[in-house]
C-alpha cells in the first residue's frame, strides 16, 4: 500500500505542478483537462483547468487537480511531509517553496531534526521539510 497526497487547487494546479516538478526533481507524467473530459459540459468555465495531474518523484507520486470554485477549500489540518537525508537539499527545497509563500516555522535544527521547517507555498499547499536526527530517524 502507498499513501499518496492529492492536492486541490483554486485554478493554479498546472503552475503548481510545474513548480513542484522543478523544485522536487520529479516528472509530470499525466495532465488531463476538464475541457477534454466528460465533465466539460458541467464545468465549461473550467475547460482549461486541470481535472487530474500526476507528478512522479522517484517511486512516489503527488496527484492534484483544480477544484471547481464551489468545491474548493483551502487546505487545513494537514501538510505534505518531505523527509530528506541531506540538509543542504532540505534548505534548497524549503527556500524554493517559501518563495512568495508563508513561512510558518523557519527551517532550523530541532531536538528531533537536523533541519525542520513548515511553509505554505504560494499555491496554498502546506509543506513540512524534515531531516531527522539519527536517534529519531526510525521513530
Amino acid at each position: 500500500m502507498k499513501v499518496t497526497p492529492y492536492l486541490n487547487f483554486d485554478g493554479q494546479c498546472e503552475e503548481a505542478f510545474k513548480t513542484y516538478e522543478r523544485v522536487l526533481g520529479g516528472k509530470i507524467v499525466a495532465t488531463f483537462y476538464f475541457g477534454d473530459s466528460p465533465m466539460a459540459a458541467k464545468y465549461p468555465e473550467m475547460a482549461k483547468k486541470v481535472m487530474h495531474a500526476r507528478l512522479d518523484i522517484g517511486d512516489q507520486m503527488i496527484l492534484g487537480a483544480d477544484a471547481p470554485p464551489e468545491l474548493f477549500q483551502q487546505p487545513q489540518g494537514s501538510s505534505v511531509m518531505l523527509e530528506l537525508d541531506d540538509t543542504a537539499e532540505a534548505e534548497r527545497i524549503f527556500s524554493a517553496l517559501a518563495e512568495h509563500g508563508d513561512v510558518r516555522m523557519p527551517i532550523q535544527e530541532t531536538f528531533w531534526a537536523k533541519r525542520f521547517g513548515h511553509v505554505v507555498d504560494r499555491f496554498g499547499t502546506p509543506w513540512m521539510i524534515n531531516v531527522s536526527q539519527p536517534a529519531y530517524a526510525a521513530a
